[in-house]
């Protein structure tokens, strides 16, 4: 066993408890409705966790769509047409079997329960299963009898099929290419689902990959499987902790011919994170038939039309959010005994990059001093200003809420043009000139991303 791993002796449910409750006292993530008794299923993102979120969503597309020549993006709508979802076939098929207790009405899905036979909230007996929609459905206009039926999407992929011939007219990209796409999507989820993993209203980071029908499909989905690993080194994800389980062909989506789900060890066990799809062309070819518009690429290499097919890499966002924060976590106990939370968060996801201290707040020289400092790396970097209690606290609050690097200002800043920068993962401490200090925190923080 690693030193790391000793400093983590605690229980996987232990564990998520904790994060639960550094993120709503720190400011990531809070109970949806929470003053009206909240709402099942639901969480607002607070002012760290928003930036947690927004730096994955940053780099997610930098490393997918902004570095790859192959890739372009859009921003589809929530709301759609219900022809989208009838051609796409989520009317018919985008159902879940629930079971319902007989006693307390509570519903579950039977593949989710571990004893199938009585209910975990009051142990009554279950109904049949009974299969119910995850669509959710948006009436739209003012008058209730003259209301026309859309869907709130279900999946962000749709967009980009329905957009598809858009965005080839619109940019002449050839074969093979894909159009990526970030956004929220919404599933009438009965069965609650361990903090931000499994919510009513999520964001997906998706990609939609057009082939060649002819080509090997498959030793380009197994690239795509080697460029998503890298991912991880990105965010910070330990690829240890992530297993590739390859889903048997009975259990396969009705789109998909091939499908790989990229589980990662969460603290309350293993379970889907990531996902990439063979869907061949059936998304297509249904938008082609229900709505009477040609979805045929021209390849003029060839001189011959088709309909090409679809790779598709998925991504959750919140369970993304989830699992950084799952690896990040660590209670580090220190030689005087003191116990010290850390979030071992990836500068290029931090919420902050630095963190600037004036030494002492009550020297007015001091705290000029700083906020210069903070001017200063403010064009370059997202910086938070501390200037509350003692420096000990002040590092505790900035290794709780991940933040790579905390710049102090004192008396050698004044008489020598100093600061001291101390890092947040060994705690090391080093004196920097202040004119070197925007590139000596850019290399540390930058990396690739």
């Amino acid at each position: 066993m690693s030193k790391k791993e000793e400093k983590n002796k605690i229980s996987g449910s232990e564990k998520m408890e904790k994060i639960v409750s550094l993120c709503k006292r720190r400011g990531f993530v809070f109970p949806g409705s929470e003053i009206y008794g909240g709402l099942a299923n639901t969480y607002d993102y607070g002012p760290l966790g928003v930036e947690l979120k927004n730096n994955i969503k940053k780099v997610w597309w930098k490393y997918f769509v902004q570095d790859r020549d192959d890739m372009t993006g859009i921003d589809g709508g929530i709301i759609s047409s219900a022809k989208v979802w009838e051609a796409s076939g989520h009317v018919q098929n985008f159902k879940d079997p629930l079971v319902e207790c007989k006693k307390c009405h509570h519903r579950f899905r039977p593949d989710k329960l571990k004893d199938a036979s009585k209910c975990p909230d009051c142990g009554g007996g279950f109904t049949e299963p009974k299969s119910f929609s995850l669509l959710f459905k948006a009436m739209i206009g003012p008058v209730e009898d003259d209301q026309v039926l859309a869907y709130l999407r279900g999946e962000t992929a749709q967009n980009i099929f329905i957009n598809y011939k858009n965005v080839l007219n619109s940019t002449n990209k050839k074969m093979p290419f894909g159009i990526g796409q970030i956004g929220k999507a919404f599933r009438n989820e009965i069965t609650t689902g361990n903090f931000i993993f499994r919510t009513l209203e999520f964001e997906q980071m998706e990609i939609e990959y057009f082939i060649k029908p002819d080509s090997d499909w498959n030793k380009q989905f197994e690239e795509w499987v080697d460029y998503i690993h890298g991912f991880m080194d990105v965010i910070g994800l330990n690829r240890k902790n992530m297993v590739d389980h390859e889903i048997d062909k009975k259990d396969l989506a009705f789109y998909s011919k091939r499908t790989i789900d990229m589980e990662y060890q969460f603290p309350f066990g293993q379970d889907e994170l990531w996902a990439i799809a063979y869907r061949t062309d059936y998304d297509l070819t249904q938008h082609q038939k229900y709505s009477g518009e040609s979805m045929e690429y021209f390849d003029d290499e060839e001189g011959k039309r088709y309909i090409p097919h679809v790779l598709e890499p998925t991504f959750g966002v919140d369970r993304t959010v989830l699992a950084v924060l799952s690896e990040a976590y660590e209670e580090e106990k220190l030689p005087d005994g003191e116990t010290r939370v850390v979030l071992h968060l990836a500068p290029s996801v931090a919420p902050y990059k630095v963190a600037v201290f004036p030494l002492l707040k009550n020297k007015p020289e001091l705290v000029a001093k700083a906020r210069e400092v903070l001017a200063i790396l403010k064009k370059e970097f997202n910086v938070f200003w501390d200037d509350r209690g003692n420096i000990g606290k002040r590092y505790r609050y900035q290794d709780e809420i991940g933040t790579p690097y905390c710049v102090t200002v004192d008396f050698d800043s004044l008489e020598k043009g100093t600061v001291t920068v101390r890092d947040r993962d060994t705690m090391k401490q080093e004196a920097v000139e202040i004119s070197d200090l925007p590139i000596y925190l850019y290399k540390k923080t930058s990396g690739l991303y």
